[in-house]
Parts: C-alpha cells; sequence; structure tokens
C-alpha cells in the first residue's frame, strides 16, 4: 500500500494552532485560547474550522495537543510567549484567564 500523500503545510499548522488551544485551554489554569482568533486565523490559512473537529486533521490537532502535554509548565510559558498579546504570529490567541 502506498504511503498517503504528505499533509499541506497550511492544514498542519491549523491543526498545530487548535492543538495549542486545546491544551492551553485544558492545561494552562491561568491561560485560554481566544476561539474567534483561532478561527479567524484558521480560516486565513485555507482551511475550514468544521475540518478540524473531525477525520484525519483533529487527530493531528489532538497529536500535537498530546505532545504539549509531555511538559506542561514549559509549554504553557511558551504558549503566552509565542501567541501572546506581543506575538508577530497570531497577537492574543492566547490570553491570561
Amino acid at each position: 500500500m502506498p504511503d498517503a500523500p504528505p499533509m499541506d503545510k497550511k492544514r498542519v499548522m491549523a491543526a498545530r494552532l487548535t492543538g495549542l488551544v486545546g491544551f492551553t485551554n485544558s492545561s494552562c489554569p491561568d491561560l485560554q485560547g481566544d476561539p474567534a482568533l483561532l478561527k479567524g486565523a484558521v480560516e486565513r490559512l485555507g482551511v475550514d474550522p468544521k475540518d478540524l473537529e473531525q477525520g484525519e486533521l483533529a487527530m493531528v490537532a489532538r497529536s500535537f495537543s498530546e505532545t504539549y502535554q509531555k511538559d506542561v509548565p514549559a509549554n504553557c510559558r511558551r504558549a503566552i510567549e509565542t501567541f501572546g498579546p506581543s506575538s508577530r504570529i497570531v497577537p492574543n490567541l492566547i490570553v491570561k484567564r
């Protein structure tokens, strides 16, 4: 059986952002993701947010979230540093509760 084709980079990034927000909401007690900003970021990547709710893309998002669980304190810090108010990527995607 041939391997599946590699997933488009933009779809992977959408899954990564979704996994990060899911991880943050469930594992970082003083942080939360902004669902409206996440939806906008995913749409700007050309991905329908509904695609992240089931199927392969949802599994990829969950795998990112599970990976972040391996070092919760460090990844919570990294989430706010990378996607907090001073982010150049998606400012305020992750905010303090």
